[in-house]
C-alpha cells in the first residue's frame, strides 16, 4: 500500500455517491448491518451536535467495464449506512433544537441544509490490494485495552438511558473536578458516568445495592425510551445547585468529598427537598468531625466509619451511611 490520504466529505456527498452507484457498502470482509435504531439516533444525534465520529476508510478504485469510479468501505460501513437511512426518513434521532426525536423530513429546511453540510473525516486507502485491506480492517477493530464495566456497557449500549446518563454527567465535569469527587483518569475511565448512572437508579428504584448487572439492565430497559427523563433531570438539577449554592469547604474539606459519602448526602437530600442551608452546613460539619474525632467514639460512630472506608458500594454499608448522616438533621 502506498499511503493513507485523509480528506473530508460531506453528506452530501456520500448521497450522492450512492445514488450514482459509486459507493460499495458491502465488501465481502465486512460484516453485516446488525446496528440498533438506539445505535442510529446516537450516531446522528453526535452529528447534529456537532461532535466528532471516527473516520471512514475508503479504497478507491476503477470498475472499466462499467466506467465508474468505486468507492469501497472498509471500515465505516455500519456509519455510513446510518448516514443515508436516516437522510431517507427511516429512523427518528434527537436534536439539540427539538425536544423529541425527529426524522430528517421534520427537520427544518435550515437544519435539514446543515445536516447535509456536515462533514465526515474519510481516510482513503491508496494502492491498497485485498491483503492490505484485510490487514487494516483488523488493526482498526483491535480492542488496545482491557475495558472496565462501564467503558463495555458505553460500547453495547446508544440508547436513551445512555445518551441521558453521559449528558448529565459530562455536563458537570468542573463539579466533579471542584469538590474533588474525581480524579482525571477517573473521568478518563468513564467512572463519573457510572457513578451518574448509580445515582439515577437510586432515584429510580430507592436505596439500592450497587450491581454492574443492574445498571446493564437499566440501559437495556431503557435503550428506546426513557420517559422519567425530565423528572430525574428536574431533580438532579435541584440537588446540584443546592450543593453549589453551600459553602463548598464543607465539601471540599470534609469527607463529604469521598464519592460514596457524597452518594448517601445526595440521595438524603433529594428525599427532604425542605432542608435549609445551615441545617445542611451544620450536618455536614458535625458528621466530619464525628468521623474523625480520636475519643469517645459511639457504636453508631464505628459502624458509620466501617460502612464509609470498607466495602462501601453494598446496600447494608448504603444504609448505614444513609440513617447516621440522617440523624444530624436539625
Amino acid at each position: 500500500m502506498d499511503r493513507v490520504e485523509y480528506q473530508s466529505l460531506i453528506v452530501q456527498d456520500l448521497v450522492n455517491l450512492e445514488r450514482l452507484g459509486e459507493l460499495n457498502l458491502t465488501p465481502w470482509y465486512q460484516r453485516r448491518s446488525v446496528w440498533t435504531t438506539a445505535q442510529k439516533s446516537y450516531l446522528i444525534n453526535t452529528l447534529h451536535e456537532n461532535k466528532p465520529v471516527p473516520a471512514i476508510y475508503i479504497r478507491h478504485s476503477l470498475d472499466l467495464d462499467k466506467g465508474k469510479s468505486i468507492k469501497e468501505v472498509v471500515d465505516g460501513q455500519q456509519r455510513t449506512r446510518t448516514i443515508l437511512s436516516y437522510c431517507k426518513d427511516e429512523f427518528a434521532a434527537r436534536h439539540p433544537a427539538h425536544a423529541r426525536r425527529q426524522k430528517y423530513s421534520h427537520l427544518t429546511k435550515e437544519q435539514q441544509h446543515k445536516f447535509l453540510l456536515t462533514s465526515i473525516s474519510v481516510g482513503y486507502l491508496l494502492g491498497a490490494n485485498d491483503s492490505d485491506v484485510i490487514d487494516i480492517f483488523g488493526r482498526i477493530n483491535s480492542v488496545s485495552k482491557s475495558l472496565n464495566a462501564q467503558e463495555k456497557r458505553n460500547a453495547e449500549f446508544s440508547g436513551e438511558f445512555k445518551q441521558f446518563c453521559l449528558k448529565q454527567a459530562s455536563s458537570r465535569i468542573e463539579f466533579w473536578r471542584k469538590y474533588n469527587l474525581f480524579t482525571a483518569n477517573d473521568i478518563s475511565r468513564m467512572n463519573e458516568i457510572q457513578y451518574m448512572s448509580d445515582i439515577v437508579l437510586n432515584l429510580i428504584y430507592g436505596l439500592s445495592d450497587y450491581s454492574s448487572t443492574a445498571l446493564d439492565k437499566l440501559y437495556g430497559n431503557f435503550e428506546e425510551e426513557f420517559p422519567q427523563a425530565d423528572d430525574i433531570e428536574r431533580r438532579l438539577d435541584k440537588v446540584f445547585d443546592f450543593i453549589v449554592s453551600l459553602d463548598a469547604s464543607r465539601i471540599t474539606d470534609t469527607i463529604f468529598s469521598r464519592q460514596p459519602i457524597f452518594f448517601s448526602l445526595f440521595l438524603i437530600l433529594d428525599s427532604t427537598p425542605d432542608l435549609s442551608k445551615d441545617a445542611v452546613e451544620f450536618l455536614l460539619t458535625q458528621v466530619d468531625e464525628r468521623f474523625n474525632a480520636e475519643e469517645n467514639k459511639t457504636q453508631e460512630d464505628i459502624d458509620f466509619y466501617n460502612a464509609s472506608t470498607s466495602t462501601t458500594q453494598r446496600i447494608a454499608q448504603r444504609k448505614v451511611r444513609d440513617q447516621y448522616i440522617r440523624s444530624f438533621m436539625r
